[in-house]
């Protein structure tokens, strides 16, 4: 169980930190205990509210991983809809201040506020996901998620009819963009020809602007959708309209039980029990973890059965090389959509130029706004 945004700053607000835990009323923190006892405190912060499946859902699992695997040792809590950086920067002050030693950052939009509670706290470990900066006392860990989108490419182009795939993403920002690019160099690993329209939402949650981006890009030829929001809409539009979709995060199967081709899902519980048990043990540092299909933070969910056989042997091949790590989507030739070539035949583009990453490759049609 968690707190919302409104309930968790109006408990901030009547005291000097927050008062609830897991549901839970606790006394008005003063100081920390000086118990060896005393568990580890952990505290998650969620941009949107934690569902039955997405982002948000597989960020609170691995929450649950920390108190599955040290019962009476940490005692965690989730707070939700922290979506605005000056919420985040005051809840992650009063966590600090309730006395967490532990802190989770759960997006993008947090990178800020939460790099300026770091500094105020340097005795408090935090983790933030999708952050791009480091610090004596701040971890950043990321999925590979272009490894996922790669492997449906090859999904998509097995099925394609019209060779017109399409993609929805959050933000611009060079995580997804790269989730966009590869989805595409998968496809054209199997066929050169297809392209892939980009549609962005310019917010994380949004299941109108999402159902709209899915109808339009649906009626413009569009035969498989991979929508990486936090929501079910890209998927479920698909399979109301009889189209291939790919899902995200979680497996959207029950919400696609015939058009979905597989979802690439992320799995979080290693990264957050590893973080809790270092600080637990006294030995936790600073780490930049980006991590894929090779670590198991990328999963793929069951292919659909009806991607034909030469498709399905295509995907275990290069499934198998990427958890052996022999393989990497963005290897040449790549062109982007001027005509310029990025990389030449054979050469390999560095971590830090993807995690940069501003330019679509050759095929991708639409800009970098809504």
């Amino acid at each position: 169980m968690g707190f919302n945004r409104r309930t968790f700053l109006k408990h901030a607000a009547a005291s000097a930190v927050p008062v609830s835990l897991m549901g839970q009323s606790l006394p008005a923190f003063s100081a920390p205990a000086a118990s060896a006892a005393a568990p580890l405190k952990v505290g998650v912060v969620h941009v949107s509210a934690i569902g039955d499946y997405g982002w948000a859902k597989q960020h609170d699992l691995a929450r649950q991983a920390i108190d599955a695997a040290f019962p009476g040792r940490a005692q965690t809590m989730a707070i939700t809809n922290i979506f605005n950086p000056l919420d985040a920067e005051r809840v992650f002050r009063d966590l600090a201040g309730q006395g967490h030693q532990l802190i989770f950052g759960t997006s993008f939009s947090h990178m800020t506020p939460i790099m300026k509670v770091a500094r105020e706290f340097p005795n408090v470990r935090f983790e933030h996901c999708s952050g791009l900066h480091t610090l004596s006392n701040l971890s950043t860990f990321e999925a590979r998620y272009y490894e996922g989108s790669y492997l449906a490419g090859i999904a998509a182009a097995s099925v394609s009819k019209t060779k017109v795939i399409g993609f929805i993403g959050g933000f611009p920002i060079p995580d997804l963009i790269a989730t966009a690019n590869a989805f595409l160099l998968g496809a054209r690993s199997v066929d050169p020809q297809i392209v892939c329209k980009v549609v962005w939402l310019n917010t994380w949650i949004d299941p109108s602007r999402e159902r709209e981006a899915a109808a339009s890009l649906l009626a413009s030829q569009v035969d498989v959708l991979l929508s990486t929001s936090g929501d079910i809409t890209g998927v479920k539009v698909a399979e109301e309209k009889g189209v291939w979709s790919v899902g995200y995060a979680s497996d959207f199967r029950k919400f696609a039980p015939k058009g979905q081709l597989t979802s690439f899902t992320l799995d979080w519980s290693g990264v957050y029990v590893d973080a809790a048990r270092r600080v637990l043990d006294n030995n936790w540092v600073a780490t930049d973890r980006w991590d894929g299909v090779q670590a198991r933070i990328v999963k793929m969910a069951p292919y659909n059965p009806a991607i034909p056989a030469a498709g399905m042997e295509r995907l275990r091949a290069y499934e198998a090389r990427l958890a052996a790590g022999t393989v990497r989507p963005f290897t040449g030739p790549v062109k982007d959509t001027s005509g310029r070539q990025r990389l030449a035949a054979g050469a390999v583009l560095a971590d830090a130029d993807i995690r940069k990453m501003d330019w679509y490759v050759e095929g991708i049609l639409g800009a970098f706004t809504s």
